[in-house]
């Protein structure tokens, strides 16, 4: 009893040295991105209470930031993804609000082929919004009545411009007998400027290309055609004098049969 009696004393007294455990809230990092302007910012919020709107919610949803705060009314965002704690990332047409095991190939999104017609089970978080969520992928789709410092308020020029000659011609309003070339975004790199080659840009050497392949494809299909036309006469040739070689033969065995008779 006595020793019993010692052994509770010492555990109690540990456990009151022992210090209290301190009790975490959930920290979830919102990213917004403003497509308009270019730019993107990280917000930390600590209230869960801020975050309960998002949660339920599936990937490209339209969501109201009114609960984020203040300088939030008004504003409009799209769910556009997200990472769990441990890093795992958030697929569209996963329902649910936790991790499964999925077998992927080329052209699904969360995986990257590395070697031609490889297939891979990896770990993905479902769609569905919900506390487990270290960030929280936003998209600005409606601007409110305030200005939020880093995301509306200034403009991130695009670092290079378009590279397709149609995509040219629509950001300069240019009509067709504009030379594109002459419009191409130019990027300073210290010591000479760089342009990006331009794709789909009709020139006089395509255009003579595009009539040399369509010559060598006509002339193809006319070749193919006398060639067929040659088979066939010769195959009718053919049967004729196997016809023939027939006729011959049967005639020669009636001649036989006459002569032993």
């Amino acid at each position: 009893l006595a020793q019993a009696s010692c052994l509770a004393r010492a555990t109690s007294g540990a456990s009151a040295h022992r210090p209290a455990r301190a009790t975490h809230r959930a920290r979830m990092k919102i990213n917004i991105a403003n497509p308009t302007t270019g730019m993107q910012k990280v917000f930390e919020i600590d209230d869960d209470k801020k975050l309960l709107p998002f949660f339920d919610k599936r990937m490209s949803t339209e969501v109201t930031g009114d609960s984020l705060g203040d300088e939030f009314k008004g504003y409009m965002f799209r769910i556009a993804g997200g990472n769990d704690k441990q890093g795992f990332p958030m697929k569209q047409g996963i329902l649910c609000n936790h991790r499964v095991r999925l077998l992927f190939k080329k052209g699904m999104s969360c995986y990257r082929e590395r070697r031609k017609g490889c297939r891979k089970r990896k770990s993905v978080r479902g769609c569905v919004v919900g506390p487990d969520l270290a960030t929280l992928s936003l998209v600005l789709l409606k601007k409110g009545a305030e200005e939020i410092p880093g995301l509306t308020d200034d403009s991130k020029p695009r670092r290079l411009g378009p590279k397709r000659a149609s995509n040219i011609r629509k950001l300069f309003a240019l009509e067709k007998k504009d030379d594109v070339r002459n419009f191409v975004v130019r990027r300073d790199t210290g010591k000479k400027k760089k342009a990006p080659k331009i794709q789909r840009l009709v020139t006089p050497a395509m255009l003579q290309r595009k009539r040399f392949f369509r010559s060598q494809t006509r002339a193809r299909m006319v070749l193919s055609k006398k060639l067929k036309a040659d088979y066939s006469k010769r195959l009718v040739e053919f049967r004729q004098e196997q016809k023939e070689l027939r006729a011959a033969e049967v005639a020669k065995k009636k001649k036989e049969k006459k002569v032993k008779a």
